[in-house]
């Protein structure tokens, strides 16, 4: 078994491709069949598997969710820190702050065209702290 808990600079409201971060400690991990846990320790960010081919599919994403939860919305009480505060958290709730891939071969078992995103709610940037469990 391996663990890493990676630490990840988000420039605010934004996708991060982390699939080279995430394989790089599978590799470190020598294990050649198992899963690949990854929990984010946030409750304002999330993580998704997503195409990695076309940065539109990550604009249209945000787009949807703009409208899907509207920073700001006037049924939200919860704005300690700011407009964005409670549409991070509903968003969160909406995605996933954890994800499980398999290894096979020592390598992320991903398809051709997914990629592993870290999801930054908050307009502001973040310091995100991932676990990555590899068995």
């Amino acid at each position: 078994m391996h663990q890493a808990e990676l630490t990840i600079e988000t420039r605010g409201r934004d996708t991060l491709d982390i699939t080279g971060r995430i394989s790089r400690e599978v590799t470190a991990s020598g294990v050649e069949t198992g899963l690949c846990h990854i929990f984010l320790k946030h409750t304002s960010a999330s993580l998704l598997i997503n195409e990695n081919a076309d940065a539109d599919v990550q604009r249209d994403l945000e787009t949807f969710f703009a409208d899907l939860v509207p920073d700001g919305d006037p049924r939200f009480r919860h704005r300690a820190e700011g407009a964005d505060d409670m549409a991070a958290h509903v968003r969160l709730a909406l995605t996933h702050s954890d994800l499980t891939v398999p290894v096979s071969n020592g390598r992320l078992a991903l398809g051709t065209w997914q990629g592993i995103f870290l999801w930054e709610h908050r307009y502001e940037p973040h310091h995100r702290h991932i676990v990555v469990t590899i068995r």
